[in-house]
């Protein structure tokens, strides 16, 4: 019998992932778009704890939400990033819809207070101007809250989350896409332990190897002089590669000084990444590539 080709998601069906929130976060809808729905995921209370177990080899691998297009960057990840020697695999971007949900038999009439993350309350503010007889509560998680609520059924108790979660616990959504701006989209990273051939740059070559589009993540720092950062972004812009994102965070033990995370066009057995990346690392006291990668 002739064996077929087995895709990228049938190939990590058995992976566990972690993730930081309750079953049910959008956090497992990344999941699902990295490796599909056969994939493990396991919920972890903090990030810290997150990238904890995946240094102890508890989890194969890491969804780690790095931005969101209307809260911006999870600095806490950022700073995880540098922490931890993972590489950077995939990533992905989550539409976030949130949904009323309550316990089945509840009608939106009876809803009094709503439970959710207060990054999601704050997304829906247009909705509980529209309805304020109804009160807002912040709670640890958007899925948690869900969960909350169907355990525990306070009184006029509603939460706002996925639809994923809604399924989950059984709770009924009485209102579908709250949200006040429709271009919610959180960026997500897919974290596997070190060693990934994307952290140690191939040889040179003078075209892609194929012609999907790639990013490469990395971070650095310069000496606190004047024309330092300028002579680091050169180095890209001499050899007309694209930024697409930078993002400063502070450098601990040295006040006043930072470090530089930055996401560019590219893959590093392309020639002009690859002599970018050597040319940087010329100018700058410390540079570490965190991973190449599709882009989403």
């Amino acid at each position: 019998m002739k064996r077929t080709k087995a895709t990228a998601k049938e190939k990590f069906a058995h992976i566990r992932v972690a993730f930081q929130g309750e079953l049910g976060a959008f956090s497992q809808q990344a999941i699902r778009q990295f490796l599909g729905p056969k994939a493990e995921p396991v919920p972890q209370e903090r990030f810290d704890l997150m990238f904890a177990a995946l240094e102890r080899g508890d989890v194969d691998a890491a969804a780690v939400p790095i931005e969101n297009t209307l809260h911006g960057s999870v600095h806490a990840n950022y700073d995880l990033l540098l922490k931890y020697d993972f590489a950077i695999t995939a990533e992905t971007s989550v539409r976030i819809v949130h949904n009323l949900i309550a316990p089945p038999g509840m009608t939106f009439r009876q809803v009094r207070t709503v439970f959710s993350h207060e990054v999601a309350l704050n997304q829906c503010l247009d909705f509980f101007a529209r309805y304020p007889r109804i009160r807002r509560e912040p709670f640890y998680d958007t899925a948690g809250s869900v969960k909350m609520v169907m355990a525990e059924r306070p009184e006029g108790g509603a939460a706002i989350a996925s639809e994923l979660a809604a399924q989950i616990y059984g709770g009924n959504i009485l209102k579908r896409g709250i949200e006040d701006d429709r271009q919610n989209y959180t960026r997500f990273f897919l974290l596997e332990p070190a060693g990934s051939p994307a952290r140690t740059p191939p040889r040179p070559a003078r075209k892609p190897s194929n012609a999907s589009v790639w990013k490469t993540s990395l971070v650095f720092s310069t000496r606190n002089i004047p024309g330092a950062l300028f002579r680091a972004l050169s180095a890209l812009a001499l050899r007309d590669l694209n930024l697409v994102k930078i993002e400063s965070r502070p450098l601990r033990g040295k006040p006043w000084e930072y470090l530089f995370y930055l996401d560019l066009i590219g893959r590093p057995d392309e020639e002009a990444v690859h002599n970018a990346l050597g040319h940087l690392r010329e100018v700058a006291d410390f540079l570490r590539v965190l991973g190449s990668y599709r882009a989403a």
